[in-house]
């Protein structure tokens, strides 16, 4: 059994490979199928076959992993951990290019819920990806390239006290004009322009039909060149082959194991990064040895998707079909029966993992008296009685059976009554799929933070509960009467 601090340096490992949504779709692909996972296209049939394990992409955000008991057949239930690669950011905007007082500055929109003053004074660079055109053999195509600049190349600094004597009483980020990362003075740029590049970069003069109107920077009207030579220089291509991109601001310091013992992890992108790899890490090992699917008689799944932040609402987003989509081919495959995709869903179960409250030592007060989640306790079930959370006593029970029988500890937690309350993907997939739903997730501080905090300890009591959930699941479940 792994101890925590190795659990928790490969969470480190993972959360400094994924600086983006696009970035942990990555990560999680090349650990798959080292893992023996193949990787299939939902633009393509799909031939499966029983105790065989795959792995789809949508959209390069989102991703979903499965692996096929051996005993498995159409009609047959899912045992998901689901959870999101999307965190709070600011991103590019499709128009970034501001010059401001002799300044070059970065036009960003926020994404998200963002704790919006943990960005100031903040040492960032730029990541996503981009469309890149590619020419060979006189064909010209169009490539997604992930694009990750390492170096600190921005900033957004606070005004001085000086200036602002109020500050400290409350500082309100004016998000359009206060959040523009600064990225050169504009006469360190001119004097250091390569001399191939076109005064008209950064004084916008017409396209003279030279490039193609294909380039994202016509004119140089959308984007400082500067920035644009910087991304290509990175992605090995010219900045006139640059066709589109997401990218977005990152904070360059490094994840770490931190605290006088060594008992914390502080990250950016936790929520929900964290349950990310927890879960795609349960399903790797419960899956990896010869024997591990020799009984299953389920489908062992993880679907990590895009775009929870603001609202899931996306085609590869949870409230998009591609969690019913992934159900129904795969039953579909096995037999042409439409009514067993109807039964394989009630024989279904998903953890909607997603990052909980910590009891904060300096709030304590915003946490109901009952319910005080603490670091080290375990993964946290979530109840909400307006089903915020979509947590029932069946599918607790069904979670803390699997807790009680690996020694794993477990926490609960309910919003104080004069708090609005979050939700998660399992509110949405509950509703939209029909599937047995248990919220959880593990304790953290500084939520929606540039950088925030949870415990080692936790990391690995999540993934031990996770790997758990898929190795015992199927026997419990035929112990349960609910409907008769």
């Amino acid at each position: 059994m792994e101890s925590s601090a190795v659990v928790a340096a490969d969470l480190i490992d993972f959360l400094n490979a994924s600086p983006t949504a696009f970035h942990a779709v990555d990560e999680a692909k090349k650990r798959l199928k080292s893992a023996g996972y193949v990787q299939i296209f939902e633009r393509e049939d799909w031939d499966l076959k029983p105790g065989n394990k795959y792995f789809f992409t949508r959209n390069h955000s989102t991703i979903v992993a499965f692996a096929l008991g051996k005993k498995y057949v159409a009609g047959n239930g899912f045992h998901i951990v689901g959870a999101h690669t999307d965190s709070p950011c600011v991103k590019l905007k499709p128009v970034s290019k501001v010059i401001k007082s002799g300044f070059l500055e970065v036009g960003v929109q926020t994404y998200g819920g963002g704790l919006w003053h943990t960005w100031f004074d903040r040492d960032l660079t730029i990541a996503g990806r981009m469309i890149v055109r590619d020419k060979k053999d006189g064909c010209e195509s169009y490539l997604q390239k992930l694009v990750r600049i390492e170096e600190p190349i921005m900033r957004i600094p606070t005004l001085a006290i000086h200036l602002d004597r109020g500050v400290n009483d409350g500082f309100k980020v004016n998000t359009q004009s206060h959040l523009l990362p600064v990225l050169a003075t504009s006469i360190k740029a001119e004097l250091n322009k390569p001399a191939s590049t076109d005064d008209s970069i950064e004084h916008g003069a017409a396209n003279d039909g030279s490039k193609s109107s294909k380039s994202i920077n016509p004119g140089g009207e959308q984007h400082h060149s500067l920035l644009l030579q910087l991304l290509a220089a990175q992605a090995g291509c010219e900045p006139g082959d640059i066709c589109d991109f997401e990218l977005q601001a990152c904070d360059t310091q490094p994840s770490v194991i931190a605290g006088a013992m060594k008992e914390f992890v502080f990250s950016g992108r936790l929520d929900n990064l964290c349950m990310s790899f927890c879960s795609l890490k349960a399903l790797i090992d419960a899956t990896s040895p010869e024997s591990s699917l020799e009984d299953e008689v389920g489908v062992r799944m993880v679907a990590l998707f895009d775009h929870e932040e603001v609202g899931s609402n996306s085609a590869q987003g949870a409230g998009s079909p591609v969690m019913f989509d992934a159900l129904s081919r795969i039953t579909s495959t096995f037999s042409p029966d439409s009514k067993l995709i109807q039964k394989a869903i009630q024989r279904s179960f998903l953890v909607s993992a997603d990052m909980a409250h910590a009891l904060h030592p300096n709030y304590s007060d915003k946490h109901e008296e009952n319910h005080q989640p603490k670091f080290h306790g375990g993964l946290v079930i979530k109840h909400n009685a307006n089903q915020r959370y979509a947590t029932n006593a069946v599918t607790s029970f069904i979670f803390r059976e699997i807790a009680a029988k690996h020694n794993i500890p477990l926490q609960d937690f309910v919003v104080r009554n004069d708090m609005p309350c979050g939700s998660t993907i399992g509110p949405i997939l509950a509703s939209g799929v029909g599937i047995r739903t248990v919220d959880v997730g593990a304790p953290q501080w500084s939520m929606h933070s540039i950088r925030e905090m949870c415990a080692v300890d936790d990391v690995k009591h999540s993934y031990e509960h996770f790997k758990a959930f898929f190795e015992d699941f199927s026997q419990l479940d035929g112990k349960i009467v609910v409907d008769i």
